[in-house]
């Protein structure tokens, strides 16, 4: 195979540790790392901005005791905004001023992040051969995670320390370091990169093919009409409920109900998140290994694996709402909830990737787009379940996440596939060669 790349290019590769579809998968990661900074760090600064609930006596008693340090902190924050539950959901659902200069920001946040995970699935196609698309893969989508947990940790501690104005500009700044960096390391498809080694194009050559270079018409009655596709939209707007009912309003949970203070609240939903990430990595060698060995097919392995990530979550996050103020096993049984939800990043997520690698980025950016309604819709429903912050409505609130989960994830079970679809040139051209 000629070596086409120019001089510079050559001498660059020989300094390159990593292989070029590991870097670009870490910088996917860190994409989703900086986009979740920016969009979970509201969920602790809202705690910051508003008024503290004044309690009935009544309703004290649907509370837990607060923590010691939450009586200082509450008389040094008296809130800025008067903003009740159900518009801090608002505020939190569509993603300064007055509130509707804050509503306008998370639009325009919302909109500019729409198109990430179709982008970042149409990447991992281009480089990411099938045998290590669960470790990969996996790796790349958990940066969703790893974003909750920076956001999370990072924000409460500059929160206690600084003004909240603060923590937007140490996430906003990283993440132009980011792109700047980005933009000059990462390349569409293997054969733009100048750095890339011979062996590992050779290698990514014989893995994925030779991928058509021209603009192919997308099949839209065949996809949008496919029981499989259908499967993929149940199941993905099921998980971005549980999901974002849990990044969105645990922060508000932890304060309102458990009354942690704003360091702590910053530690202990970190921790689900955390537990979360560690099994999503540990979940993708093991799909990809459970399938290489030919233990399991990959159909089974997915469906497994997101059938894992709803049921338990949803079972363990219910028995927290029945812990009542015992803190320890609250966060125990929340961190136990988001440990199980790990297996999602190689079950349903990829099987955009493993039914159709031509129109991968189509197919993601469908069920991303109509799973986000979740990611509006349930702030302001949270909101509008949870006027006054009660242990009891929030228990009605995980109950919900619950029921939505599971039926997604035996929708996904019954009519899912993580096969080739007919519509892809990869299956016709299978069924030439039979």
């Amino acid at each position: 195979m000629e070596d086409n790349r120019p001089q510079w290019g050559k001498g660059c590769s020989r300094g390159c540790i990593l292989p070029q579809r590991v870097v670009v998968a870490l910088f996917g990661f860190l994409a989703l790392i900086w986009a979740y900074t920016n969009r979970v760090s509201m969920s602790h600064i809202i705690t910051k901005l508003v008024v503290p609930i004044n309690r009935t006596d009544e309703e004290k008693e649907e509370v837990c005791p607060k923590d010691e340090d939450v009586d200082s902190e509450s008389s040094d924050n008296k809130g800025e905004y008067e903003w009740s539950e159900q518009l801090q959901g608002i505020i939190l659902g569509v993603m300064w001023g007055k509130q509707w200069g804050l509503m306008v920001v998370r639009i325009i946040m919302g909109a500019a992040q729409g198109p990430l995970f179709p982008a970042l699935t149409a990447f991992l196609s281009a480089w990411v051969p099938s045998k290590e698309r669960a470790t990969l893969g996996a790796f790349t989508y958990s940066g969703v995670t790893a974003g909750v947990v920076l956001s999370n940790s990072c924000s409460g501690l500059m929160l206690h320390s600084f003004h909240w104005r603060i923590t937007l500009f140490v996430f906003g700044g990283l993440t132009l370091v980011w792109f700047i960096f980005f933009v000059l390391l990462c390349y569409s498809t293997p054969d733009q990169h100048p750095c890339i080694k011979p062996k590992e194009m050779a290698y990514l050559n014989e893995q994925l093919g030779q991928r058509n270079k021209g603009k192919l018409p997308i099949p839209w009655k065949d996809m949008l009409l496919s029981k499989a596709m259908m499967a993929v939209i149940v199941s993905q707007i099921g998980h971005d409920w549980g999901y974002f009912v849990m990044i969105t309003c645990l922060p508000k949970y932890m304060s309102d109900v458990l009354q942690f203070s704003i360091r702590s609240n910053g530690f202990v939903t970190s921790l689900p998140f955390i537990a979360m990430w560690v099994c999503t990595i540990i979940a993708g060698w093991l799909a990809d290994w459970l399938i290489r060995t030919e233990k399991m097919s990959i159909n089974l392995a997915r469906k497994l694996f997101t059938f894992i990530s709803a049921a338990l979550p949803g079972a363990f996050m219910v028995a927290a709402s029945y812990a009542g103020c015992d803190k320890a096993l609250v966060v125990a049984l929340f961190t136990i909830s988001m440990l199980t939800m790990g297996f999602y990043y190689s079950g349903q997520k990829l099987t955009p990737l493993d039914m159709s690698p031509a129109y991968s980025g189509t197919i993601m950016a469908i069920t991303n787009g109509l799973g986000s309604l979740s990611g509006l819709l349930s702030p302001p429903i949270v909101g509008a379940l949870t006027p006054n912050a009660t242990l009891n409505e929030w228990r009605v609130v995980f109950w919900l996440g619950f029921v939505i989960l599971v039926l997604s994830a035996i929708v996904f079970w019954i009519w899912g596939s993580a096969e080739v679809q007919p519509y892809d040139p990869a299956y016709s051209g299978e069924k030439k060669k039979g």
